[in-house]
């Protein structure tokens, strides 16, 4: 495995980036806008469980066809792009639910988030550059584990460690929205907040260069 040195850096570098507010902590803040809590978190739960397919993708070099076919990179993040803001859309026009869910309405909701997020995260290409770029800095040729290995325990704990900025993220935008949510107009505005936030990820991703 990797030297305590590269792993010590690592780790600090991991916590920076993951730390840092980016698309996934609003996109899990705008699915608890829109949907609740619980929402959030399977939200939060199903980009976990997308991310690793970009760990194993990274692993067995499949992630460097984004770099060697540009017309299949520019071709997924459209996907995502246009996933995302159908997604938005739908929570922008739908009816907004009640002040009290019953658990049917609330596990449904929290189904549908999870594989949403799942799709979202998959369709995200950047994600997949990211890990090509950034866990290959952290692998010592010399350890005794194999290069492969080193990319999934590395990129897993990546997983792990953005996940859980974005649980506090989800709960922080949950404790703020609880007080907004005691008006229906006020449950309103925030459910198409939340939508609009969607539609303005989908429309970031397909504009961003690179």
């Amino acid at each position: 495995m990797s030297s305590t040195g590269l792993l010590i850096s690592f780790f600090i570098t991991t916590a920076v980036f993951a730390y840092i507010p980016g698309p996934a902590m609003l996109y899990a803040a705008a699915q608890t806008m829109a949907r609740g809590r619980w929402s959030g978190l399977m939200a939060a739960l199903g980009i976990h469980v997308g991310g690793y397919v970009h760990v194993a993708a990274a692993a067995a070099g499949l992630s460097v066809l984004f770099h060697a076919v540009p017309t299949l990179y520019l071709a997924v993040k459209l996907a995502g792009a246009a996933y995302l803001i159908w997604l938005g859309l739908r929570l922008f026009r739908a009816r907004a639910q009640g002040h009290v869910i019953s658990p049917e309405v609330r596990g449904k909701s929290g189904r549908r988030a999870f594989l949403e997020s799942i799709v979202v995260e998959v369709l995200n290409p950047k994600i997949a550059i990211f890990f090509v770029a950034f866990l290959p800095q952290f692998i010592d040729a010399a350890a005794t584990f194999p290069v492969w290995a080193q990319l999934i325990v590395l990129g897993t704990i990546v997983n792990l460690m953005f996940t859980s900025a974005d649980i506090v993220c989800v709960t922080l935008a949950s404790a703020v929205i609880l007080r907004l949510k005691r008006s229906s107009r006020a449950q309103r505005i925030v459910q198409r907040a939340g939508g609009a936030t969607l539609m303005g990820l989908g429309a970031h991703l397909a504009l961003q260069k690179g």
